[in-house]
Formats: C-alpha cells, sequence, structure tokens
C-alpha cells in the first residue's frame, strides 16, 4: 500500500522499498529490483528510458512512484539526483567508447573488466551501509559457528571466506553442495550462516537460509538487491552491484565486501577472546 508522505532520504526510500517490494503487483516488482540494482540510473534517466530498461512499460513507472508516495516521476528523480550527484561517477561513456573503438582481444577485454571493476567497487561504497555492515561484525564475531552458503557465481565468494576463516582460527563451515550432501543440519540456534546469492537467485541458497531461520541462527546476506528474497528471512543485508562485461559479471566488489568482512570478524573475535 502506497504511503501519503514521499521517503525525504535515499536511505528511507530502500527501508521503505524492502518493506513493500513482496506486496508490489508483478510488474512494479520487476521495476522495483532494477531501481534496487541500477540506482545513479534514476538520477540522468527519462521514465521511458527506465522503463525500457526495466522492460515495463511507463505506466508502471509512474504508479511505482505512487506507491513510494511521491506525486510523479519528476519528484522521485530530484530525490535520486540529490543524493547520487557525488556518489556515482558516470562509466556507461567510458565503457560504451571501449566497445566501440576496441577489439575482441584479450587486452580489451581486460581493459573492460578492469573498467567495470573499478566502477563497482567505487559503487559498494554507496551500496554496503556501514551500521548494516557492523552489525554483520557483531553478530558473526559472536555465533559459535559460520555456516558460508553460496553456489554458482557465488560460491568462490564462499571460498574465499572459508579460507580466510580457516586462517584465522574462526570456526566456519563451507555448504558445497559436491555431491548434493545437505549440511544445513549442521546449523545450530547459536550459529551464524553468511548466505551469498545473486540474480538468477540459487534456490538451494534460499533453502538453506529458510532452515537456518527457522532454527534460530542469525543470517547475513551479500545480494545484490534490497528486494533479494534472502530479505524476506529478516537477513542483514549486505548489498553489491556487479557491473558487466556483455553477459559475464566479474566479482571485484563481492570479494572485497568479503575480505573486509573476514578481517573485520576475526579481529573482533581476536578481541573478544
Amino acid at each position: 500500500m502506497s504511503s501519503d508522505i514521499a521517503p525525504d532520504t535515499i536511505d528511507a526510500f530502500f527501508a521503505r522499498l524492502g518493506n513493500t517490494a513482496e506486496n508490489l503487483p508483478k510488474r512494479l516488482k520487476q521495476f522495483a529490483d532494477f531501481i534496487a540494482a541500477n540506482p545513479d540510473r534514476v538520477a540522468v534517466s527519462t521514465v521511458a528510458e527506465l522503463a525500457q530498461g526495466a522492460d515495463v512499460q511507463p505506466s508502471a513507472v509512474m504508479r511505482f512512484c505512487q506507491e513510494m508516495g511521491f506525486s510523479g516521476f519528476s519528484q522521485m528523480q530530484r530525490l535520486f539526483r540529490s543524493s547520487y550527484s557525488q556518489k556515482w561517477p558516470d562509466y556507461s561513456t567510458r565503457l560504451e567508447k571501449l566497445r566501440e573503438h576496441g577489439t575482441e582481444s584479450p587486452s580489451a577485454l581486460l581493459a573492460e573488466f578492469v573498467e567495470v571493476g573499478r566502477a563497482s567497487l567505487e559503487n559498494l561504497m554507496a551500496t554496503v551501509e556501514p551500521r548494516a555492515l557492523q552489525q554483520a561484525v557483531d553478530v558473526l564475531a559472536r555465533a559459535e559457528t559460520l555456516h558460508l552458503v553460496g553456489f554458482r557465481r557465488a560460491f568462490p565468494v564462499t571460498s574465499y571466506l572459508a579460507y580466510a576463516f580457516e586462517k584465522m582460527d574462526v570456526p566456519a563451515v563451507l555448504h558445497s553442495g559436491i555431491a548434493n550432501i545437505n549440511m544445513d543440519h549442521l546449523i545450530k540456534p547459536n550459529d551464524a550462516v553468511i548466505a551469498v546469492t545473486f540474480a538468477p537467485y540459487t534456490q538451494m541458497t534460499l533453502d538453506i537460509a529458510e532452515k537456518a531461520r527457522e532454527t534460530g541462527a542469525d543470517i547475513v546476506a551479500i545480494t545484490d538487491v534490497v528486494t533479494s528474497p534472502l530479505a524476506r528471512f529478516k537477513t542483514i543485508q549486505l548489498l553489491v552491484s556487479e557491473l558487466d562485461v556483455g553477459a559475464f559479471r566479474a566479482l571485484s566488489a563481492s570479494l572485497s565486501l568479503a575480505i573486509a568482512l573476514a578481517v573485520s570478524v576475526g579481529a573482533q573475535r581476536n578481541k573478544v577472546t
């Protein structure tokens, strides 16, 4: 249900979006997912451009604005322009030039991946909320055992976390899915789960997160948008938006977040002991 009062900050906007996304009609939720993954585009795009990017009708964009409490698109765009004008560098032009003037050579592809990696890393400072990051570290530092859950593209992230925690003597279990062995029965109420998944979301990760919530374990989610299916399990969300080269996405920002999280947890646990 829409609110009569529009959010006055980006944080308030995404907090409202996270609370209402599951109840939105299909097309409005589709647009909400697009906005959550591409917040920088709102400040510089027209209604038609955003509708095309999200593959919805312009009328869906207008309904979404009203659902979020705005009088129209212009009011919502003003909020994003004031907040993101200094945060989000315009890398799209550079990438277009690379694609126009580059070749399919390995060095040209390397240049593209370096560029999107740099953009993803800079965006990370805007997508990860410092208070949520500190809350995640606090939860993970006091847990008895950490369970690392992430498959497909997310598996390198959880694999690194398993390696880092082992080096710091932090009890951790890597749920690898090898041989289809399910280890969710190992999750106890005093444990914590780091669940990592990005669109298209992996069902096995969602299933383990659901089991962990039923068990009473805390869950820290590394995911891409506030409307991620992990949100329904009352997770602490750390959001990462990775840009892509064609259909291939690197993990520059995701791994940087994992490194920071692991080191912070290791340091805090060592301080406690």
